[in-house]
């Protein structure tokens, strides 16, 4: 597709409460609509017996499976000008029932940039405390596992095999780097 020029305006085909359709020239996007992006959790777990990360799966409708998913939720969806830490604390426990008591923001990231412009943020929880069983609020149904670092490979092989979709940021853990 051709790049649009700076001035080309940009067309709202739809709009609903959490997405925007738009298309500026010939190029079609989404966005999240009022501003709003997300924190998504590397939470690991340095525990007695070993080091784990804890990971959640529920269904997706737009893949009609269960996806494997580090714990994510919208910053300011309901609450304007909250902080992406903020939101990334509430969420983790909601999803699994953790508390962290670090805390590093790793950076702002896109994860499909061609059709997306919603980004998110990535933070990384450490010190982990199980105060609760997770599991979302009422009609996620979020199944929470915290899963052996040193079998996460297996872990994910065994997931797909199972038919469930695998978030593209759950590769990271495949590859290292932010773990250290």
């Amino acid at each position: 597709m051709t790049r649009p020029t700076p001035d080309t305006p940009v067309v709202t085909r739809w709009e609903g409460k959490f997405i925007t359709v738009r298309q500026q020239g010939t190029w079609e996007y989404v966005s999240r609509s009022r501003g709003i992006h997300a924190a998504v959790i590397l939470a690991i777990d340095d525990a007695a017996d070993g080091r784990h990360v804890i990971l959640v799966e529920q269904y997706r409708v737009p893949l009609k499976v269960n996806c494997l998913e580090l714990p994510a939720g919208l910053v300011g969806d309901d609450r304007a000008g909250e902080a992406a830490e903020v939101a990334a604390a509430r969420e983790l426990e909601e999803e699994t029932g953790y508390r962290a008591a670090h805390w590093r923001t790793v950076g702002e990231f896109y994860s499909s940039p061609g059709m997306v412009s919603e980004s998110f943020t990535l933070l990384v929880a450490t010190g982990l405390d199980k105060v609760g069983d997770g599991g979302g609020v009422a009609g996620e149904d979020i199944v929470v596992h915290r899963v052996p670092l040193d079998g996460i490979e297996q872990f994910i092989a065994a997931k797909r095999a199972e038919g469930c979709g695998i978030d593209v940021r759950v590769a990271m853990l495949l590859a290292g780097g932010l773990l250290g």
